[in-house]
């Protein structure tokens, strides 16, 4: 490749060093996808022939059809995935081959074909982020009232419904999307023909190309089209958080699935068992995606201090931008469809979560809140003399709805029988009818209004 200049071939370190085949050998589809469009551009322009051009296509897509059956051998002394088909091609249509790099450097071939590669992932993962949302929001109507505790601190704090919960990832997801989305919109240019890093004196149409390619228009600045690498660090940021959330519910599957716990039950399906205590079911499928999330994290802090000292325009440590950003989507996607499956998998102890929701005084904010709209209280002193309420209930060891009148009328006087109208978990969650508020009919609601706007494919 280099040959004119060099003397001698490289150490076998350096090349060991220098080689990425076994990792950029996964952009080979778009890698001859870009090759065929700029092939087809430079004939368009009268740069090489229409002959040539036919040729370098038909090789191209003999190729294509060796990778994906099996029958091509990627060698490592070519180094990357654009020498490995340029040589094959070679073998295949003879000096044709040698023009299909006119015009064009492995600098823009690569930040072309990954971002091609990116943009194919982003929308993998969309699909996925769907079928996860539909998932809970099916779950979600199905247990719009079923009672829950709601925690802040991991200490009760007011009753909500199982559906409500899950909802709340389900605007997590949506938030996920919409990074994704973003990160879309802003990749989608395309580098193809600034060549090395000064652009080119040949008559390219990069809007051809760049259409042919699905991008949205080329890019403006060649020595900022070969050195970014935004289009791989924005969406894998996105990953990162979106690991988080799935990180989050995981954890929340592993406390509630616990017998110590024991609000949801996961099947064999999304369990393992032990080698040694025949009596255990450990909820592996949520340990692993919690624990995937570091991964994707740590992809993207790697990649950002890679890109952090470099100056323009490319730099070989960019080599490094593809390992850990394909590993991080792909524990990503895997990460999904478990979480989807465990979704769609996991039975709630309705009774056992309905009797945790009444624990530790859970509807003490409605007591206050009575006090404040039927004795009009201000709040802090409903709050004060809810409290004195509690403390007097956790004394004698019952509930709040079993806490007799006359105990709660020596705190404050002007409490009637009514109050007990308001002290137990189902009207709790009944009366949270704000929008957003767990109530089941706003839950019911949400849910369906999830479904069909996830039908619609949004």
């Amino acid at each position: 490749m280099w040959g004119g200049r060099f003397a001698s071939g490289p150490d076998a370190i350096m090349e060991a060093i220098n080689a990425s085949i076994d990792v950029d050998r996964h952009l080979y589809r778009q890698d001859i996808t870009a090759s065929k469009a700029h092939a087809a551009m430079l004939a368009e322009q009268g740069i090489i022939t229409a002959d040539d051009a036919a040729k370098i296509a038909h090789g191209l897509d003999t190729i294509l059809s060796e990778i994906e059956g099996g029958k091509f051998t990627f060698q490592r002394a070519l180094e990357d995935v654009h020498m490995n088909v340029e040589s094959r091609l070679t073998e295949l249509v003879g000096p044709a081959a040698g023009r299909l790099h006119t015009a064009r450097s492995r600098n823009d071939q690569v930040a072309t074909d990954f971002r091609l590669w990116v943009r194919d992932t982003i929308d993998q993962l969309d699909s996925a982020l769907s079928d996860y949302q539909r998932a809970l929001a099916e779950k979600a109507l199905d247990h719009a009232g079923t009672v829950m505790p709601g925690l802040t601190h991991l200490q009760t704090a007011q009753p909500v419904t199982f559906g409500h919960h899950l909802l709340a990832y389900v605007e997590m997801a949506a938030r996920d999307r919409g990074r994704f989305a973003d990160a879309r919109k802003r990749l989608n240019e395309s580098p193809l023909g600034s060549a090395a890093l000064a652009g080119t004196s040949f008559n390219l149409d990069r809007d051809m190309t760049a259409k042919a390619l699905g991008f949205d228009r080329p890019t403006a600045n060649s020595l900022d089209a070969v050195s970014d690498r935004d289009f791989v660090m924005e969406p894998l940021a996105a990953a990162a958080i979106c690991a988080v959330h799935l990180s989050r519910f995981a954890e929340e599957i592993v406390m509630w699935t616990s017998p110590l716990v024991g609000l949801v039950a996961l099947s064999d399906k999304f369990t393992t068992g032990s080698s040694i205590m025949p009596q255990k079911r450990n909820p592996d499928a949520a340990e692993l995606v919690r624990a995937k999330a570091g991964r994707i994290a740590g992809a993207l802090t790697a990649l950002l201090m890679v890109m952090k000292g470099l100056p323009l325009a490319y730099q070989k440590d960019m080599q490094e931008d593809k390992e850990g950003p394909m590993d991080a989507f792909a524990a990503l996607s895997l990460s999904l469809a478990a979480m989807t499956g465990m979704v769609r998998d996991m039975t709630p102890d309705a009774a056992r979560m309905k009797k945790a929701a009444g624990e530790g005084y859970a509807t003490a904010t409605d007591l206050a809140d009575w006090l404040v709209r039927t004795l009009k209280m201000p709040f802090r002193d409903a709050h004060h003399v809810t409290g004195k309420i509690v403390a007097e209930a956790a004394q004698t060891g019952v509930p709040l709805h079993r806490l007799p009148l006359e105990v709660m009328r020596k705190i404050e006087p002007r409490i009637t029988d009514e109050v007990f109208g308001v002290l137990s978990v189902d009207r709790s969650v009944k009366s949270r009818t704000s929008y957003g508020g767990t109530a089941p009919k706003n839950v019911r609601s949400q849910a369906k209004r999830w479904l069909k706007r996830l039908e619609k494919g949004r």
